[in-house]
């Protein structure tokens, strides 16, 4: 017995819901609609977006015309699973996070141990605390990328599903910017550069660790030595210009300097001795995304308290940090920014000329003598004291004196 034609059902897009792919719409409004029936419907071509056949993975857009089946009867939502209610501690925890808050956007200064999603004896996450940072939003707020569970720092959430397709998007593209501080053992021979290793996942382990391999995919990392502690450790700016898996991670630890506190990929030697914490140094400084009202967000993360112990107790200047790898920075920098590249600048040369003899001028006084009274000059033969020299006779010019050629300018 034939099925007969189906009852077909119809939706128009509601602007909350543009950009966002079609499979996403169907949980949302049409819950209990099990995936392989969206699948099926998509291929015999009874879900189409203003006339026009769709797929699961398409996006859609506010004022498509949707038309799809009307689900059966043994499809219909099934009740949502409910998470751990949340404590006053959990409200206060989330809220205290907070630096940026608008009408689409929250960003987070996530703490150092607090993973973003929820996994095998993992109850405390970001993703649990989103429906304490709802609001007066229409919708429970949305991740839209991730931060490992010991890196801290700046992690963005969207407030509405349009945002979320918006930032996604800003994601995929690499179109988002985002600087990370981390502090490393040893120092690149090196001052700035570019890491390109390709990366995959490790086998044998899960998918939990990754490793650079030739059929991995490709992965840069953009780096800058803000500053150095003798040859012990670097403090160093990170920025990905790719986003793969423990990317800063395993590029730092491939290239002989792993980040301190990361003894999954940098074992024992990935730890200092002294007062320095054996948690991770990694830390996302600063993002750059546009915004999809207009303009952008542009906001930075302070470093949590190991990190900015560990940075006073290597007698790392903050101020330093504030001088940025990105060359697309807009508008004049600030003059905190000027101020930390004019001492950059000024540290680079006198490391430059650290342990060499300075040259003697015709005007200053040879080094041998610097902090003495310079001896008087000796008198000619014939030449009585108080009294000038002879002249020279006519014709003949005088021989130039000659000096130790000067130290190179620092560039």
């Amino acid at each position: 017995m034939s099925e007969g034609k189906a009852k077909l059902d119809g939706a128009t897009i509601a602007e909350e819901d543009d950009g966002i792919r079609l499979d996403r719409w169907f949980k949302r409004h049409r819950e209990g609609t099990p995936h392989a029936l969206l699948a099926r419907w998509a291929r015999s071509g009874q879900l189409t977006l203003d006339g026009k056949k769709a797929d699961v993975s398409d996006r859609i857009a506010t004022g498509q015309k949707l038309v799809m089946p009307t689900p059966p009867v043994e499809t219909e939502a099934r009740p949502a699973r409910k998470g751990r209610p949340l404590t006053d501690a959990d409200i206060e925890l989330a809220t205290g996070m907070v630096i940026h808050r608008d009408a689409s956007a929250i960003v987070l200064n996530k703490l150092p141990g607090l993973a973003t999603q929820g996994g095998t004896k993992t109850e405390q996450h970001v993703d649990g605390l989103l429906d304490a940072l709802k609001y007066d939003g229409p919708t429970r707020p949305k991740l839209v990328h991730r931060l490992d569970k010991d890196t801290s720092g700046a992690l963005l959430i969207a407030r509405t599903p349009r945002a979320a397709a918006y930032f996604a998007k800003s994601f995929s593209n690499r179109s988002a910017r985002k600087a990370y501080w981390a502090i490393i053992v040893g120092v690149p021979d090196i001052q700035q550069g570019e890491i390109d290793l390709p990366l995959a996942k490790q086998p044998g382990s899960g998918g939990e660790k990754m490793h650079v391999h030739d059929s991995g995919l490709a992965s840069k990392t953009r780096y800058r030595v803000i500053e150095r502690a003798g040859n012990s450790a670097a403090w160093v700016e990170l920025q990905p210009l790719t986003g793969r898996t423990h990317q800063l991670r395993v590029h730092m630890a491939a290239i002989g300097h792993p980040i301190v506190g990361d003894g999954k990929y940098g074992g024992k030697g990935a730890f200092l001795t002294g007062t320095i914490s054996r948690k991770m140094h990694l830390h996302s400084r600063r993002l750059r995304i546009d915004h999809p009202d207009g303009g952008a967000i542009d906001i930075s993360a302070e470093v949590p308290e190991h990190f900015a112990a560990s940075l006073d107790a290597l007698g790392f200047d903050r101020l330093l940090g504030e001088v940025g790898i990105d060359a697309g920075e807009k508008g004049p920098p600030p003059k905190a920014a000027l101020k930390a590249q004019a001492k950059a600048h000024s540290k680079q040369i006198r490391k430059a000329r650290r342990g060499e003899r300075r040259g003697r001028t015709a005007d200053s006084k040879p080094t041998d003598f610097v902090g003495k009274a310079k001896p008087k000059a000796k008198t000619k033969a014939g030449a009585k004291a108080g009294k000038p020299a002879p002249k020279k006779l006519a014709g003949k010019r005088p021989t130039a004196k000659k000096h130790p050629a000067r130290p190179p300018k620092a560039s």
